[in-house]
């Protein structure tokens, strides 16, 4: 089977989002001290209470590796609708961030371009594994 213009373009799009958030998960589990102020929240926890960092690096690590998963099995359908609703998770952490008067230019600029993203990227997956009707044409009787 041929690879068309548009699976070639969501595979690389669905690759660059497995990358970015493991890469960005992980750092939120190694060094959340380092990472922690690129997520625009203008106060981070200290102590026991950086403990959440690295929830959220694990959030983000096991929603790359299920989007992984997906990809490289070829369950594009289920790929789409996973990036479709991991949306949210970006889209949630837009919020948080303006909802605790962060950054508002991180808040768009990342989480909220992030989020769009990935709803685009798994919207064009979703038309590109869209099923054709399988029924097949049926003619009118016709009178004898």
């Amino acid at each position: 089977m041929r690879s068309t213009p548009l699976k070639k373009i969501n595979t690389v799009l669905a690759a660059t989002f497995v990358l970015f958030i493991l890469w960005f998960g992980s750092e939120f589990i190694l060094r959340p001290e380092t990472v922690a102020p690129t997520f625009g929240l203008p106060t981070w926890p200290s102590g026991d209470g950086g403990g959440f960092l690295v929830v959220k690096g694990t959030r983000d690590v096991v929603m790359a590796l299920t989007l992984g998963a997906l990809l490289v099995t070829g369950q594009r359908r289920a790929l789409g609708w996973a990036l479709l609703v991991g949306a949210f998770a970006a889209y949630g952490d837009m919020a948080n961030v303006l909802a605790h008067h962060g950054s508002v230019s991180t808040a768009l600029g990342v989480h909220g371009l992030t989020a769009t993203l990935m709803v685009v990227n798994g919207l064009l997956l979703m038309r590109e594994t869209r099923r054709a009707a399988t029924a097949p044409a049926t003619l009118a009787p016709q009178p004898a």
